[in-house]
Formats: C-alpha cells, structure tokens, sequence
C-alpha cells in the first residue's frame, strides 16, 4: 500500500461523520492532517485522538467554509505547519430537505456557500502551489443524487448544486492534468451520519444506510494508485437508496423473447 508519509493533507467536515472517517484514512496512509470543523471543541477532540492513534501530526483549525478569510486563515495554518499542502479533501457540507416552493430564502444561501462556493474557494487557495510542485490530489465529496434524472423531489437545490459541482470537477481534471494534480469526485449514497440521520423518509428504513467504510475504501484508493492514475469519480451507492429508483426503476418490464 502506498504511503502518505512526509505528506500533508486538509480536510473539512472532518470533526465527525465522513469528514472524520477521511481523515483516518489519510492518517492510517502515515500522512500528516490539518483538520477542519466550525465547532472548536469536537475539532481539537478529533485532532487528539487521531494523533496518538496514528502517530501521525494533526493541526485543528476552527473553519467557517462560508468565510473566504477563514478559509485563507486554514490553508496559511497548513503552510506554516508544514510548508505546504499536498492533498486536500473536500467534505464539508450541508443538506436541505423541503418542496421547492416550502423551501426557506435562507437555505439557499447556506448551501450555495458551503457546498459549492466553499469548495471551489478553497481549490483556489491551494492549487497554485500544486501547480508549482506539479503535483497533487483534490478529493472533492459530491453526491450519489447528482446521478439521478429527474433530481430527487424535495432536495432539489442542494442536488443542483452538487450537479455544479461535479461538472466543475471533470473540467479542472481537464485543466489540471498536464500539471500532475489528480481530481477526483466521490458519489456516495445516503450514509449512516449525523447528516443524513435528520432526513425524513430517506433513513426511515436503516437497511438503505451505507457505513462510511465504503466511502473510505474509495479515497484510500484514489490516493494510493499510481502516479499516472487518476480516478475521475468513483461512485459508491448503497443498493436500497431510493435514489437509485430514478437511475434503475425498481419494476422493470422485460421484451419478450
């Protein structure tokens, strides 16, 4: 297995959920963390118990992806702990659930700022000086609803950002390539944390939860394949979703033969 050692990656969301879970990954790879959460007091827990699990460093910054200054104030913490940023992991997020029409002004803005705006914020923080190194990896966590057409009724704007975002991240893949910088989109299904628990209706069932042990295993394996590989997106969707429905409907009819 590829070794991480002697590299630096930052991750968001990464207090609890997935965003903890990925950052493990890169810790039990031997890499070193700067981790990222709004809540200070779960962020530094996190930081503490990764370290003395993983012997490896982990810096915690307190991080409002909303806020351009803060997402400065994270990647220059990267670089004055480390000298620079290697790998960055996109996972922070929030999610809306209403009919479009019930959906409150607020939410708008909330989700176009942190799914969207906050990702490609923070690319630009780093990617000159990946650019400069010709290397380097941008996990960006999308959806497993963006491959849904029509888009899931009642997530419509958070699932239309997404779709933003994905589109965003085959064309930088495009753009960065010659550079050495790998881009890759993660597609998850509805998954077992803290997020997807206040959805009504989609975990009413628990069968149709993923672990993020899967969720895991795909960024471990984007960031342990050969240096001329690029994983582009790896979808990674738990069977019972209903979020397949749209993809493969639940009752097919079959020709004749």
């Amino acid at each position: 297995m590829k070794s991480l050692k002697g590299k630096t990656a930052i991750v968001t969301g990464a207090s609890r959920g997935i965003g903890k879970s990925l950052a493990s990954v890169v810790a039990d790879l031997g890499g070193n963390l700067v981790i990222a959460a709004r809540t200070e007091g779960p962020l530094r827990e996190t930081a503490e118990e990764l370290a003395k699990k993983f012997k490896v460093k982990v810096v915690p910054v307190p991080t409002d992806v909303t806020k351009l200054s803060d997402l400065e104030n994270l990647v220059n913490k990267a670089k004055d702990s480390f000298g620079g940023i290697d790998i960055l992991i996109n996972n922070a997020g929030v999610s809306s659930q209403y009919p479009f029409e019930k959906q409150p002004f607020d939410d708008f803005e909330s989700l176009v700022h942190t799914n969207y705006l906050g990702y490609i914020r923070l690319i630009r923080l780093v990617i000159n000086d990946m650019i400069k190194n010709k290397s380097g990896a941008i996990i960006n966590m999308v959806s497993g609803s963006t491959l849904c057409d029509p888009l899931p009724r009642n997530f419509l704007v958070y699932s239309s950002l997404k779709v933003g975002l994905r589109a965003f991240s085959k064309g930088l893949f495009w753009e960065m390539r010659d550079h050495g910088i790998k881009i890759t989109s993660i597609l998850p299904g509805v998954t077992d944390t803290d997020l997807t628990g206040k959805l009504k209706e989609i975990t009413a069932e628990t069968s149709r939860l993923m672990s993020t042990e899967a969720i895991e295993n795909a960024v471990r394996f984007a960031l342990t394949v050969p240096a001329n590989v690029c994983p582009l997106e790896i979808a990674v969707i738990n069977q019972q979703t209903p979020w397949t429905a749209p993809v493969i409907p639940f009752k097919q009819v079959h020709p004749g033969k």
